[in-house]
């Protein structure tokens, strides 16, 4: 193996194997898709059915948007099983591009059939996706450590690249042209990452070409053997299995009750049934999160005292990140509905002009870095692999033929009225531009512990929410439009923001630092239950918003994620000395 490691830094292209760039243009275009079609599906669902859309209360569309997103991030332990154990890293990426491509053509037909289809064919090939093309930068950096976090970096900026041009330009096709044009573009560089991918897999040599844990028995044994040496074996008993087994049913079936029992007024519903005031949908998920907590009460304590020390410290940071993601995940449900209803996004005269000209840079600089980079790939791997290289660029003549289009289209109009889905550009945006400075931050001495890391996040994510608090301060309970100032929407964005990058990147190196090598799968899994969790928390927020600023006002729910960000960062301050002893000297 480390033969075709060496291999693959023979090619290089800034510095790094070309295959990197293979990957990081499939990433690309499948965030492109992904977030392209995110970003337009509240707004389709509670559009009127004047403006082609389903008119659906917001409530019925925050549920079912909660419950898809948190199956993305529950598919992905899913997904990387089926990679490591039955079809290997490179098929499970190729089938995961293909499903999602047909569920973006399913979502371009608009009909409630389709439109369902869809989003389960895009949630299974996400997870058969996403978990796995991170796999192979990490097989093809195996010896190369001192490379990988710049190999991590320049993937990262693939995944915001896509997240930036799928907003921007599906955004722009679904509100101004038409829903299907937007949900069947997404679809369409979905299709070309996976050609790109799949014709230039050679590139790869060995790397992911079948399951891994299959050939490697022996070495997993002697680990498994050194590990139960040093540090136990605490191995499920079968009704641990059983809590398991009851509690991630009992979990699914409330993710998906909850969408389906309100969008059929009830018609259909898992638990129809009430006691002591609270309904089965709530009995449910409160006896299924009694289960998973009765587990770890059980499990943690039978480890050695430093892991059960550290492993209480991974549940703290992720009881933390799930109320991140719960607020942080607003942006494509409350306040898209906030851009759309609530803001002023109509300009004239020399704000229109100054607009135009800013979102043409936004637009264009970007393309025309990643085009050159594009080019760099060409030189490199055009004679090997030159099929997936000419879909490669006939996706980048098309994007660039939109980008054109759209910034022409909208040059030639007197006003300008800024798509609600545009405002979630700006994460992206703000991430490439200021996530070299937070590099920088990490790197020196004053780099904060991983306590104030989580506390200046969520402080950051507070204070986008007061920010939108105070903006729509004057808009009157039970109000269904206003016209709030751009301005709030985009410090919203900026704080974000800033708060993500203090949480996000450093969440997984956290977990990956505080357990051993044999419980990294799992506790990886318990992760993304946290941020899944967080997801569908996110749009049961959300539905509570329309009922709050009914009663109160819209600004009294922004308030409220404000407190709850605040008081988790000042409990994550508080809490240092505690988990700092939990980690045993981990940085």
């Amino acid at each position: 193996m480390s033969t075709d490691i060496e291999n693959l830094f023979k090619d290089k292209v800034l510095g790094h194997p070309a295959g990197l760039f293979v990957l990081f243009f499939t990433e690309m275009w499948e965030r492109f898709s992904y977030y392209g079609m995110r970003a337009l599906l509240i707004l389709f669902f509670t559009a009127s059915l004047m403006d082609e859309g389903w008119g659906w209360p917001r409530e019925w569309a925050y549920a079912i948007f909660g419950t898809y997103t948190s199956l993305v991030y529950l598919s992905t332990m899913v997904g990387g099983y089926f990679a490591d154990n039955v079809i290997g890293i490179r098929k499970a990426v190729v089938l995961g591009a293909v499903l999602m491509t047909l569920g973006h053509g399913c979502m371009a037909v608009e009909t409630p059939f389709f439109i369902y289809a869809g989003l389960g064919l895009l949630v299974i090939g996400s997870g058969f996706f996403k978990p796995n093309m991170t796999s192979i930068i990490s097989e093809m950096y195996k010896g190369k450590e001192e490379k990988k976090d710049g190999a991590y970096t320049i993937f990262y900026m693939g995944v915001n690249a896509g997240a930036f041009l799928g907003i921007l330009l599906c955004g722009y096709l679904g509100e101004k042209v038409g829903w299907s044009w937007g949900f069947g573009v997404a679809g369409i560089f979905m299709l070309f990452g996976m050609l790109q991918f799949w014709f230039a897999q050679g590139i790869f040599g060995k790397i992911g070409d079948g399951p891994k844990n299959k050939n490697n028995d022996v070495i997993d044994q002697v680990t498994a053997e050194e590990v139960k040496a040093k540090e136990g074996r605490n191995t499920f008993t079968s009704i641990q299995k059983i809590m398991i087994a009851v509690s991630s049913l009992l979990g699914l079936a409330w993710i998906f009750n909850d969408p389906i029992s309100k969008i059929s007024e009830g018609k259909y519903n898992l638990f129809p049934f009430e006691v002591a005031g609270l309904s089965g949908s709530n009995i449910a998920i409160l006896v299924a999160l009694g289960l998973f907590i009765a587990l770890l009460v059980i499990r943690i304590p039978k480890y050695t005292i430093v892991l059960r020390d550290r492993m209480l410290a991974v549940v703290f940071f992720a009881f933390v990140t799930i109320f991140f993601w719960a607020i942080f995940e607003q942006s494509p449900s409350s306040l898209t509905v906030f851009a759309k209803d609530y803001t002023q996004r109509t300009l004239e005269g020399s704000a229109g002009t100054i607009f135009k000209v800013v979102n043409s840079l936004m637009t264009i600089v970007p393309l025309g870095i990643i085009t050159w980079v594009l080019f760099l790939l060409f030189k490199k791997t055009f004679a090997k692999y030159a099929l997936s290289n000419i879909f490669l660029g006939l996706s980048f003549v098309i994007v660039w033929g939109i980008a054109l289009w759209m910034l022409y289209t909208e040059f030639l109009k007197d006003t300008t009225e800024v798509p609600a889905s545009w405002f979630s550009v700006l994460n992206s945006l703000f991430i490439i531009t200021l996530a070299p400075l937070f590099s920088k931050w990490w790197e020196s001495k004053y780099n904060p512990n991983a306590n104030m890391k989580w506390a200046i996040g969520m402080v950051l994510l507070g204070l986008g929410m007061a920010c939108v608090a105070i903006g729509s301060s004057g808009i009157e309970p039970g109000a269904k439009t206003a016209s709030v100032s751009m301005i709030w929407l985009i410090l919203v964005y900026l704080f974000h923001t800033m708060g993500e990058l203090c949480i996000s990147p450093v969440g997984l190196s956290y977990v990956s630092k505080l357990v051993p090598g044999r419980m990294i799968a799992f506790m990886f899994g318990i992760w993304y239950l946290a941020v899944a969790i967080g997801m569908k928390l996110a749009g049961v927020f959300a539905e509570h918003s329309e009922s709050i600023a009914k009663e109160s006002g819209l600004s009294s729910f922004f308030w409220l994620l404000t407190a709850i960000s605040i008081g988790l960062a000042v409990l994550s301050a508080i809490l240092y000395p505690v988990t700092k002893k939990l980690m045993h000297g981990v940085k």
